[in-house]
Protein backbone atom coordinates (compact mmCIF):
# COMPACT_ATOMS: atom_id res chain seq x y z
CA UNK A 1 0.00 0.00 0.00
CA UNK A 2 0.92 3.69 -0.74
CA UNK A 3 0.49 6.24 1.56
CA UNK A 4 1.53 9.88 1.01
CA UNK A 5 0.12 11.81 4.37
CA UNK A 6 0.82 10.87 8.04
CA UNK A 7 0.60 12.67 11.63
CA UNK A 8 3.45 11.66 14.31
CA UNK A 9 4.25 12.61 17.75
CA UNK A 10 8.17 12.91 18.57
CA UNK A 11 9.58 12.73 22.34
CA UNK A 12 13.03 13.65 22.73
CA UNK A 13 14.84 12.14 25.76
CA UNK A 14 14.90 13.89 28.96
CA UNK A 15 18.26 15.75 30.55
CA UNK A 16 20.36 13.49 33.05
CA UNK A 17 20.37 14.80 36.51
CA UNK A 18 23.52 15.69 38.31
CA UNK A 19 24.47 14.09 41.65
CA UNK A 20 25.35 15.08 45.20
CA UNK A 21 28.21 13.19 45.98
CA UNK A 22 31.29 13.01 48.33
CA UNK A 23 34.74 11.37 47.47
CA UNK A 24 34.77 8.85 50.22
CA UNK A 25 38.37 7.00 50.54
CA UNK A 26 40.33 4.94 52.89
CA UNK A 27 42.50 7.71 54.98
CA UNK A 28 40.67 10.67 53.05
CA UNK A 29 37.91 11.63 55.29
CA UNK A 30 37.32 14.95 53.73
CA UNK A 31 36.64 13.75 50.09
CA UNK A 32 35.68 16.68 47.74
CA UNK A 33 32.87 16.79 46.00
CA UNK A 34 32.52 14.41 42.70
CA UNK A 35 29.38 14.37 41.52
CA UNK A 36 29.17 13.88 38.21
CA UNK A 37 26.81 15.37 35.42
CA UNK A 38 23.78 13.73 33.75
CA UNK A 39 23.34 12.18 30.20
CA UNK A 40 22.17 14.34 27.43
CA UNK A 41 18.53 13.49 26.46
CA UNK A 42 18.29 11.45 22.76
CA UNK A 43 17.60 13.61 19.73
CA UNK A 44 14.89 12.35 17.34
CA UNK A 45 16.41 12.93 13.67
CA UNK A 46 14.16 12.79 10.30
CA UNK A 47 16.56 11.45 7.68
CA UNK A 48 15.57 11.12 3.73
CA UNK A 49 16.34 7.97 2.75
CA UNK A 50 15.41 6.73 -1.25
CA UNK A 51 15.15 3.24 0.52
CA UNK A 52 11.35 4.18 1.68
CA UNK A 53 8.72 4.89 -0.66
CA UNK A 54 5.68 5.61 1.40
CA UNK A 55 4.46 6.73 4.94
CA UNK A 56 3.07 4.20 5.67
CA UNK A 57 5.16 2.80 7.81
CA UNK A 58 5.90 5.64 9.95
CA UNK A 59 1.74 6.13 9.80
CA UNK A 60 1.40 2.55 11.89
CA UNK A 61 4.15 3.64 14.13
CA UNK A 62 2.77 7.17 15.00
CA UNK A 63 4.99 7.78 18.28
CA UNK A 64 8.35 8.11 18.66
CA UNK A 65 10.56 8.39 21.70
CA UNK A 66 14.31 8.65 22.52
CA UNK A 67 15.87 7.48 25.84
CA UNK A 68 16.20 9.83 28.22
CA UNK A 69 19.81 10.13 29.40
CA UNK A 70 20.98 8.51 32.55
CA UNK A 71 22.11 10.26 36.14
CA UNK A 72 25.88 11.44 36.82
CA UNK A 73 27.86 8.66 38.86
CA UNK A 74 30.18 9.30 41.00
CA UNK A 75 34.12 9.86 40.97
CA UNK A 76 32.83 12.62 38.27
CA UNK A 77 31.41 10.15 35.86
CA UNK A 78 29.13 11.68 33.17
CA UNK A 79 25.89 9.82 32.88
CA UNK A 80 24.92 7.50 29.45
CA UNK A 81 23.31 9.79 26.55
CA UNK A 82 20.22 8.54 25.36
CA UNK A 83 20.67 7.34 21.81
CA UNK A 84 19.43 9.35 19.05
CA UNK A 85 16.12 7.57 17.25
CA UNK A 86 16.50 8.19 13.75
CA UNK A 87 13.29 8.02 11.19
CA UNK A 88 13.79 7.32 7.78
CA UNK A 89 11.35 8.98 5.48
CA UNK A 90 11.14 9.18 1.14
CA UNK A 91 13.17 11.48 -0.65
CA UNK A 92 10.47 14.74 -0.75
CA UNK A 93 8.94 14.38 2.21
CA UNK A 94 7.40 17.84 3.32
CA UNK A 95 7.99 18.51 7.48
CA UNK A 96 5.23 20.58 9.17
CA UNK A 97 4.66 21.36 12.66
CA UNK A 98 0.95 20.71 13.27
CA UNK A 99 0.73 23.51 16.47
CA UNK A 100 2.24 26.09 14.72
CA UNK A 101 0.87 25.61 11.01
CA UNK A 102 4.77 26.31 9.79
CA UNK A 103 7.18 23.78 7.45
CA UNK A 104 9.78 23.13 9.17
CA UNK A 105 12.14 21.21 6.05
CA UNK A 106 11.40 19.77 2.63
CA UNK A 107 13.61 16.75 2.59
CA UNK A 108 14.39 16.53 -0.97
CA UNK A 109 18.22 14.98 -0.92
CA UNK A 110 19.31 11.28 -0.03
CA UNK A 111 20.57 11.34 3.20
CA UNK A 112 19.27 15.54 4.38
CA UNK A 113 18.56 15.29 7.70
CA UNK A 114 16.52 17.55 10.02
CA UNK A 115 17.15 17.51 14.21
CA UNK A 116 13.15 17.64 14.72
CA UNK A 117 13.48 17.36 18.44
CA UNK A 118 16.22 18.26 21.03
CA UNK A 119 16.86 15.77 23.60
CA UNK A 120 16.96 17.63 26.92
CA UNK A 121 20.20 19.56 28.35
CA UNK A 122 21.56 16.90 30.88
CA UNK A 123 21.63 18.38 34.92
CA UNK A 124 25.26 19.44 36.38
CA UNK A 125 26.98 17.70 39.22
CA UNK A 126 27.85 18.99 42.53
CA UNK A 127 31.47 18.90 41.52
CA UNK A 128 30.27 21.39 39.21
CA UNK A 129 29.68 24.25 42.01
CA UNK A 130 32.75 23.61 44.37
CA UNK A 131 34.83 27.42 44.89
CA UNK A 132 37.20 28.23 46.79
CA UNK A 133 34.43 29.48 49.21
CA UNK A 134 31.98 26.60 48.86
CA UNK A 135 33.99 23.57 49.04
CA UNK A 136 31.20 20.98 49.80
CA UNK A 137 28.10 22.37 47.66
CA UNK A 138 25.16 20.32 48.65
CA UNK A 139 23.41 20.93 45.19
CA UNK A 140 22.92 19.62 41.65
CA UNK A 141 20.66 20.59 38.91
CA UNK A 142 18.15 18.30 37.26
CA UNK A 143 17.81 17.49 33.75
CA UNK A 144 15.64 19.45 31.19
CA UNK A 145 12.82 17.64 29.44
CA UNK A 146 13.68 17.01 25.91
CA UNK A 147 11.28 18.80 22.69
CA UNK A 148 8.01 17.60 22.32
CA UNK A 149 6.43 18.01 18.89
CA UNK A 150 3.40 16.61 16.59
CA UNK A 151 4.10 16.59 13.30
CA UNK A 152 2.59 16.22 9.59
CA UNK A 153 3.99 14.79 7.17
CA UNK A 154 3.31 15.11 3.45
CA UNK A 155 5.18 13.48 0.66
CA UNK A 156 5.67 14.60 -2.70
CA UNK A 157 6.80 11.89 -4.91
CA UNK A 158 9.92 12.60 -7.38
CA UNK A 159 9.25 11.39 -11.13
CA UNK A 160 10.49 12.62 -14.39
CA UNK A 161 6.94 12.12 -15.89
CA UNK A 162 3.97 13.04 -14.96
CA UNK A 163 0.83 11.61 -16.26
CA UNK A 164 -2.34 13.62 -16.00
CA UNK A 165 -5.97 13.18 -17.88
CA UNK A 166 -9.63 12.89 -16.61
CA UNK A 167 -10.37 9.87 -14.56
CA UNK A 168 -10.41 6.64 -16.79
CA UNK A 169 -7.78 8.39 -19.69
CA UNK A 170 -5.63 5.16 -19.93
CA UNK A 171 -3.15 6.48 -17.32
CA UNK A 172 -2.91 3.67 -15.35
CA UNK A 173 -2.75 0.73 -18.64
CA UNK A 174 -0.15 2.80 -19.88
CA UNK A 175 2.28 2.81 -17.28
CA UNK A 176 1.74 -1.00 -16.81
CA UNK A 177 2.34 -1.41 -20.29
CA UNK A 178 5.79 0.53 -20.32
CA UNK A 179 6.60 0.20 -16.68
CA UNK A 180 7.27 -3.06 -14.75
CA UNK A 181 4.27 -1.37 -12.25
CA UNK A 182 1.26 -2.81 -11.60
CA UNK A 183 -1.27 -0.29 -10.86
CA UNK A 184 -5.30 -0.71 -10.75
CA UNK A 185 -6.86 -0.88 -14.17
CA UNK A 186 -10.42 -0.92 -14.67
CA UNK A 187 -12.95 1.00 -17.01
CA UNK A 188 -14.46 2.77 -14.18
CA UNK A 189 -13.30 6.59 -12.82
CA UNK A 190 -10.78 6.72 -9.80
CA UNK A 191 -9.51 3.79 -10.02
CA UNK A 192 -6.12 5.01 -9.14
CA UNK A 193 -6.73 6.66 -5.75
CA UNK A 194 -2.89 6.49 -4.84
CA UNK A 195 0.22 7.15 -6.91
CA UNK A 196 1.84 4.69 -8.53
CA UNK A 197 5.67 5.06 -9.70
CA UNK A 198 7.75 3.36 -12.56
CA UNK A 199 10.17 2.54 -14.36
CA UNK A 200 10.81 2.67 -18.20
CA UNK A 201 13.78 1.30 -19.89
CA UNK A 202 14.66 2.96 -22.93
CA UNK A 203 18.00 1.57 -23.70
CA UNK A 204 20.18 -0.41 -21.66
CA UNK A 205 21.60 3.26 -19.82
CA UNK A 206 18.70 5.08 -20.00
CA UNK A 207 15.49 5.30 -18.02
CA UNK A 208 12.49 7.23 -17.13
CA UNK A 209 10.49 7.49 -13.98
CA UNK A 210 6.94 7.58 -14.35
CA UNK A 211 4.13 8.54 -12.24
CA UNK A 212 0.47 7.72 -12.47
CA UNK A 213 -1.37 10.16 -10.39
CA UNK A 214 -5.28 10.42 -9.19
CA UNK A 215 -7.75 11.48 -12.16
CA UNK A 216 -8.55 14.75 -12.01
CA UNK A 217 -12.12 16.38 -12.01
CA UNK A 218 -13.12 20.19 -12.26
CA UNK A 219 -12.94 22.09 -9.27
CA UNK A 220 -9.15 20.17 -8.12
CA UNK A 221 -7.21 23.18 -7.45
CA UNK A 222 -9.81 23.86 -4.55
CA UNK A 223 -9.58 20.59 -3.71
CA UNK A 224 -12.72 18.87 -5.07
CA UNK A 225 -12.47 14.81 -5.73
CA UNK A 226 -8.87 14.02 -4.72
CA UNK A 227 -7.55 17.68 -5.58
CA UNK A 228 -4.55 18.81 -3.86
CA UNK A 229 -3.61 15.21 -3.16
CA UNK A 230 -3.09 14.51 -6.63
CA UNK A 231 -1.53 18.01 -7.23
CA UNK A 232 1.23 18.01 -4.67
CA UNK A 233 2.74 15.41 -6.60
CA UNK A 234 3.12 16.67 -10.24
CA UNK A 235 4.67 19.48 -8.78
CA UNK A 236 8.25 17.94 -9.12
CA UNK A 237 8.24 16.27 -12.56
CA UNK A 238 9.96 17.26 -14.93
CA UNK A 239 7.43 17.07 -18.23
CA UNK A 240 3.67 15.83 -18.03
CA UNK A 241 2.08 13.37 -20.46
CA UNK A 242 -1.48 14.67 -20.67
CA UNK A 243 -4.22 11.61 -22.02
CA UNK A 244 -7.14 12.55 -23.54
CA UNK A 245 -9.29 9.63 -24.11
CA UNK A 246 -10.05 9.29 -27.34
CA UNK A 247 -12.28 6.42 -27.11
CA UNK A 248 -16.14 5.80 -28.01
CA UNK A 249 -16.78 5.50 -24.13
CA UNK A 250 -15.29 9.30 -23.30
CA UNK A 251 -16.44 10.61 -20.36
CA UNK A 252 -16.28 14.07 -22.36
CA UNK A 253 -15.70 15.19 -25.74
CA UNK A 254 -11.36 15.54 -26.46
CA UNK A 255 -11.55 19.39 -26.71
CA UNK A 256 -13.53 19.78 -23.34
CA UNK A 257 -11.63 17.06 -21.43
CA UNK A 258 -8.26 18.88 -22.99
CA UNK A 259 -9.58 22.14 -21.05
CA UNK A 260 -10.65 21.01 -17.75
CA UNK A 261 -7.32 19.77 -17.20
CA UNK A 262 -5.46 22.78 -18.14
CA UNK A 263 -7.13 24.60 -16.34
CA UNK A 264 -6.90 23.14 -13.26
CA UNK A 265 -3.35 23.13 -13.82
CA UNK A 266 -3.10 26.95 -14.06
CA UNK A 267 -5.45 27.86 -11.26
CA UNK A 268 -3.58 25.31 -8.80
CA UNK A 269 0.16 26.72 -10.02
CA UNK A 270 1.22 28.91 -13.25
CA UNK A 271 4.22 26.94 -12.62
CA UNK A 272 3.00 23.93 -13.01
CA UNK A 273 0.86 24.41 -15.80
CA UNK A 274 4.41 25.86 -17.65
CA UNK A 275 5.81 22.55 -17.26
CA UNK A 276 6.87 21.23 -20.80
CA UNK A 277 3.89 19.19 -21.47
CA UNK A 278 3.25 16.17 -24.36
CA UNK A 279 -0.78 16.09 -25.46
CA UNK A 280 -1.71 12.69 -26.55
CA UNK A 281 -4.73 10.86 -27.55
CA UNK A 282 -4.86 7.48 -25.81
CA UNK A 283 -7.38 4.39 -26.82
CA UNK A 284 -6.87 5.23 -30.27
CA UNK A 285 -7.61 1.72 -31.70
CA UNK A 286 -9.75 2.72 -34.57
CA UNK A 287 -11.47 4.97 -37.23
CA UNK A 288 -13.19 6.29 -34.58
CA UNK A 289 -9.94 6.82 -32.38
CA UNK A 290 -8.51 8.38 -35.00
CA UNK A 291 -11.59 10.87 -35.93
CA UNK A 292 -11.20 12.00 -31.99
CA UNK A 293 -7.41 12.69 -32.18
CA UNK A 294 -8.15 15.28 -34.97
CA UNK A 295 -10.95 16.97 -33.45
CA UNK A 296 -8.89 17.29 -30.80
CA UNK A 297 -5.96 18.32 -32.39
CA UNK A 298 -8.43 20.92 -34.28
CA UNK A 299 -9.61 22.28 -30.93
CA UNK A 300 -6.65 22.60 -28.93
CA UNK A 301 -4.42 24.14 -31.57
CA UNK A 302 -1.87 21.38 -30.70
CA UNK A 303 0.26 18.50 -32.13
CA UNK A 304 -1.20 15.07 -30.78
CA UNK A 305 0.21 12.14 -30.21
CA UNK A 306 -1.78 8.73 -30.76
CA UNK A 307 -1.49 6.52 -28.70
CA UNK A 308 -2.86 2.81 -27.78
CA UNK A 309 -1.72 1.17 -25.03
CA UNK A 310 -2.95 -2.26 -26.21
CA UNK A 311 -1.85 -2.35 -29.57
CA UNK A 312 1.60 -0.55 -27.91
CA UNK A 313 0.90 2.21 -30.72
CA UNK A 314 2.92 5.37 -30.57
CA UNK A 315 4.50 4.18 -27.49
CA UNK A 316 8.36 4.02 -27.81
CA UNK A 317 7.72 7.20 -29.64
CA UNK A 318 6.12 9.47 -26.89
CA UNK A 319 8.72 7.75 -24.49
CA UNK A 320 12.00 9.09 -26.29
CA UNK A 321 9.81 12.46 -26.72
CA UNK A 322 9.77 12.27 -23.26
CA UNK A 323 13.19 11.70 -22.42
CA UNK A 324 14.44 14.65 -24.31
CA UNK A 325 12.50 17.10 -22.17
CA UNK A 326 14.01 15.59 -19.30
CA UNK A 327 17.28 15.30 -20.61
CA UNK A 328 17.08 19.21 -21.38
CA UNK A 329 15.91 20.27 -17.89
CA UNK A 330 18.87 18.41 -15.99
Amino acid sequence: MFRDEAHIEVIAGKGGDGLVSFRTEKYVPQGGPDGGDGGRGGDIVLVASRRQTSLLGVARSPRYRAKDGRPGGTKKCTGESGNTVRIELPVGTLIYDRARGNRLADLVEEGQELVVALGGKPGKGNCRFASSVRQEPRMATKGTEGERRDLKLELKLFADVGLVGLPNAGKSTFLSVVTAATPKVADYPFTTLDPQVGIASLNEHQTLVIADLPGLVEGAAEGVGLGHRFLRHVERCRALLHLVDCSSDAIQSPGEAYETIRKELEEFSPVLAAKPQVLAASKVEGPEGEAAAKELELAVGLPVRRLSSHTHQGLSEVLKELQGIVLESS
